[in-house]
């Protein structure tokens, strides 16, 4: 609920454009921007998104908001790249909704950037609007340097972990560090049950096939959940153990994939690469649902703390085994304070409280520089 006497804010949220933002969710970006949005709309901002066509909540913001839809071809066998031709159409219509929200600045207290693209950064300076950037990512090199060509005139930056923020800041990026959150209404106290749980994008990168590999070592069933995002890799590597004891459900709603799992024993999170926050840890310990994970990139900083996780070396599937048999299968007790804990530091309904100051000190930062002799800034095409 908005805080009382505050008007509420006029926010543009730019969010990532490879997938619409919509459920089921192809990812964590998505999810954690599809709630941001839900939640500051269902507080009483009014929000305008730009996004991909078929994205939810584009019904109020006007045409030159939408953004193209990436269509991968059939014979394409991954979505971690984009399609051939598509990246020039997307930045051509991005730049067309940056244009357009500087003619209507007057409409708008704040934007809210998600994107990994350059172009957001590079109008900045020249928007008329404060612009608050979230970094989701690891160090991108033209977000570095539209970055450093901003300079003041670009307002608040955010991490959404320590490690994220570390990583940026080698390259002189400095960032405050505001931690993804999670909708605890939707995500709510689950009884457990008898199945281990997996979910995210099947990926390489987010290494289901050692979930696979050590519920196998354990003689135990695991369900996947989560969108093919590399059919290939999921041919090879996860098709071959489908069955009984393997099930693969899909994607799944949020209200279907939070009651999934917190209806699981433990959520196995093995990611392959340097995870930047790792969204499903904070979904899982909110269902009271323990967590055994790889013991990398942001995931240390979600768990820490938690009566409910267990981290392990990195690609160790003997240790991820041992480390679910150890924290598998919580009482009822064990399980609200897994949830308790993760309440405290994860609620999304908490955190809009400092996301609404940051917003409305961007605005009044914003509103005094205005007042204040101008130098004008040539346009910059920056590569994305």
């Amino acid at each position: 609920m908005r805080r009382l006497g505050s008007r509420p804010l006029r926010i543009a949220v730019i969010a990532p454009s490879r997938h619409p933002l919509r459920q089921p969710h192809a990812g964590g970006l998505e999810a954690a921007v599809w709630d941001r949005v839900d939640s500051l709309r269902r507080r009483g901002h009014r929000v305008r998104l730009v996004a991909s066509s078929g994205s939810d909540f584009l019904a109020e913001s006007p045409a030159q908001l939408h953004l193209p839809p990436a269509l991968w071809a059939g014979t394409s066998s991954s979505d971690t790249d984009y399609p051939d031709g598509y990246l020039d159409e997307a930045l051509t219509s991005l730049d067309r909704a940056l244009r357009h929200l500087s003619d209507h600045r007057d409409d708008f207290d704040v934007v809210e950037n998600h994107s990994l693209h350059a172009l957001p950064l590079a109008w900045a300076p020249r928007l008329g609007i404060p612009v608050v950037t979230t970094l989701h990512t690891p160090p991108l090199e033209v977000m570095v340097e539209a970055i450093h060509r901003a300079g003041d005139a670009l307002g608040p930056i955010l991490a959404v972990s320590t490690h994220t923020a570390r990583a940026w800041r080698e390259h002189g990026v400095h960032a405050r560090v505001m931690p993804n959150a999670v909708d605890t209404d939707r995500w709510r106290l689950g009884p457990g049950g008898p199945d281990l749980v997996w979910f995210g994008r099947l990926v390489p990168e987010k290494g289901a096939h050692v979930a696979v590999a050590a519920a196998r070592l354990l003689g135990r069933r695991l369900v996947l959940a989560g969108r093919i995002g590399d059919a290939d890799y999921v041919r090879s590597e996860i098709d071959p153990h489908l069955g009984d004891d393997v099930v693969h459900v899909g994607p799944l709603r949020h209200h279907d994939l939070a009651r999934l799992v917190g209806s699981s024993a433990c959520a196995l999170v093995t990611p392959m690469w340097e995870e930047p926050f790792g969204l499903v840890l904070a979904e899982a310990l909110s269902t009271g649902t323990p967590v055994a994970a790889f013991d990398r990139g942001g995931v240390p900083e979600v768990v820490a703390g938690s009566p409910g996780a267990r981290l392990v070396p990195p690609g160790d599937v003997a240790a991820l085994a041992r480390a679910v048999a150890a924290i598998a299968d919580p009482g009822a007790g064990a399980r609200r304070r897994i949830r308790a804990h993760a309440l405290r530091r994860f609620s999304l309904e908490r955190q809009l409280d400092d996301i609404e100051a940051i917003h409305r000190s961007a605005r009044r930062l914003a509103a005094g520089a205005a007042s204040a002799p101008l130098t004008p800034i040539a346009e910059t095409a920056v590569p994305a």
